[in-house]
Order: C-alpha cells, then structure tokens, then sequence
C-alpha cells in the first residue's frame, strides 16, 4: 500500500475546506481562525495552515489530501505544501472580483507543476456569476502559454470533486506516460489508474 499527497490550492473562499470536507473518509483537520482580512473576503473563517482529509482507494492506497490557505500573505506555504504533491487542483471562485487575476497568480505559483502537467484548474460558482467563462479561463491560460484542463465545479458536491480529480488523473497519467524515464513511473501510472478507478 501507498501513500500519495493532492494539493488542494486556491484563493480565500474558494472552497478548499469544503472540497476536501466533501470527499474525505476522515473527519478533515482544520487549522481555521477568524478572518482578519475582510477586503480580501468576506468570510467569517479562514484557513493559516492547511486543511487536511483522507480518501482510501479500493486497492487500500490512501489519497492524503491537503489545502492550502489561501490568502496571499501565506503563499510561503503553498510551496511548502505542494513539495512531493502528485498534483494540484486549483480552485477559483467566479464571485470574486477579478478571478482571471488569481488564476495568473497560482498559474505563476504552481508553474513547475503545471509543466509537468499535473494541475487541473477548477472554477466554481459559475450558476450565480457566469463571468468570466470557461472559454475567458482557456484563453487566459493559452495566452499565459499554458494548456491546462479547466473543470466547473461546485465543492459542495462530491461527484464534482471527484469528477475533478478524474481530469487530474488523466493529466497524471498522461504525463507519466510521456516521461517515464525514472523508472517510478510504471508504479505511479498504476497508482493513478487505480485511483481513476474508484
């Protein structure tokens, strides 16, 4: 049995407390506190640390699944968190006011893992704020010469979490099969396909 780590990462609010809640077999570990930094967000709580679940494949593998704060004074962090990370899913809140701005911000954050393709980008509250589009974020992305998977979500769901993880599966796999040079990389293409598997 294995262990890998995902990286759930993303701006204040954008639901990474509530992805890893919706999936997670363990009750998730929060490091929550009161929201000081209201011009950022208006939420009450806001995660300093990381938040922290669990979700155990059939296989017996254990997906370790973590999220980073989001506020940008704590980006030390995200490096610190996206160390040794199988991937990233990246999610934005379509609410805020300039969500295209916080995708370049992460774009440029979680560059090398984006090269190695193994960042899925996930904006949610696309039902209540529309704009910017699917196509706005495809667009941002190929003009930042990225090409990066963009999958709507709503957190609170967790077929769409799951459906997002599928996207990065695919992505990781993908890259697996084109680099496998190391030698790992038959065991990390099994992980990922029995990960998709489930």
């Amino acid at each position: 049995m294995s262990e890998v780590k995902l990286l759930f990462a993303g701006p204040m609010g954008a639901g990474k407390t509530t992805a890893i809640r919706a999936i997670s077999e363990v009750e998730p570990i929060a490091t929550e506190v009161a929201n000081t930094d209201l011009v950022e967000s208006a939420k009450l709580e806001t995660t300093v640390a990381m938040d922290y679940g669990q979700l155990t494949l059939d296989n017996g593998d254990t997906l370790r699944l973590y999220g980073s704060p989001g506020q940008r004074r704590f980006d030390f962090m995200w490096r610190l968190l996206a160390d040794g990370a199988l991937g990233i899913v990246v999610l934005l809140d379509n609410s805020r006011a300039d969500p295209l701005a916080d995708l370049e911000h992460f774009v440029v954050a979680f560059a090398p893992m984006i090269a190695a393709g193994r960042v899925v980008i996930a904006p949610g509250r696309l039902e209540t704020h529309p704009s910017p589009s699917l196509d706005d974020y495809l667009a941002r992305l190929d003009a930042l010469g990225h090409f990066v998977p963009v999958v709507p979500a709503d957190v609170r769901r967790r077929d769409d979490v799951l459906r997002v993880l599928d996207v990065l599966f695919e992505q990781i796999e993908l890259a697996e099969e084109t680099e496998s040079v190391d030698g790992d990389g038959d065991e990390w293409l099994r992980f990922v396909q029995q990960a998709r598997a489930t």
